[in-house]
């Protein structure tokens, strides 16, 4: 659910041309502003001690407006999780709808202040949360976000990649375990028929093209 809140990235458009300098994060935050309404297809690979084999997740995430934020999982099974008014609303078909209070996880809120800010383009808003790190040029970029609050580092650093205005890929990378990728836009399209975990890592991490 921590990803559904920045997955509302379109599909890509050109990469702009390399001024052969470093990339600041400034100028990522600049490209990364989506006004409402957006919607981007993403595949996501959740590892953990308890599957035998990673679980590959598809579907697509929609920002219908600034205070919704969408997740529609559609393969391997239907679900839909909506962000609004301060909870979060799981539907399954044929069980009744889940509802959970972001007041209950004030971390989890926090998260989404952050991200809300980050579609925004408020650096102001993130450097209060996150220590800001960026990385790469501005065809191959990353951003580095580093949690201030202990609660929040919990949760894990999150790594976004990207060329260009497309991000492309976030990483989830906890104190503890293996990192939790989700790739967006063109990476996603790109991740077509690919099941091996190290193939999907291979695309978060591949240079611009």
């Amino acid at each position: 659910m921590l990803l559904a809140l920045a997955g509302t990235w379109p599909a890509a458009r050109a990469a702009e041309p390399s001024t052969g300098t470093g990339v600041e994060a400034g100028w990522i935050l600049e490209r990364l502003v989506r006004p409402a309404p957006s919607r981007t297809p993403f595949v996501e690979l959740r590892q953990s001690r308890l599957l035998k084999t990673p679980l590959r997740l598809e579907g697509e995430y929609r920002r219908p407006a600034d205070d919704v934020l969408v997740r529609e999982v559609q393969v391997p099974y239907a679900e839909t999780t909506t962000l609004r008014d301060g909870e979060a609303v799981i539907e399954r078909a044929g069980r009744n709808p889940r509802r959970v209070s972001l007041d209950g996880a004030p971390e989890l809120a926090g998260l989404r202040g952050s991200f809300e800010a980050l579609l925004a383009g408020d650096r102001d808003v993130l450097e209060r949360e996150f220590d800001l790190r960026a990385e790469g040029g501005r065809e191959r970029w990353t951003l580095h976000l580093a949690p201030k609050d202990a609660a929040l580092r919990q949760l894990g650093t999150l790594i976004l990649k990207g060329r260009g205005s497309e991000l492309r890929c976030i990483e989830a990378v906890p104190e503890a375990g293996a990192p939790q990728r989700t790739l967006l836009a063109g990476a996603a399209m790109d991740a077509h028929g690919l099941e091996a975990p190290e193939a999907l890592a291979a695309l978060c991490h591949a240079p611009a093209r």
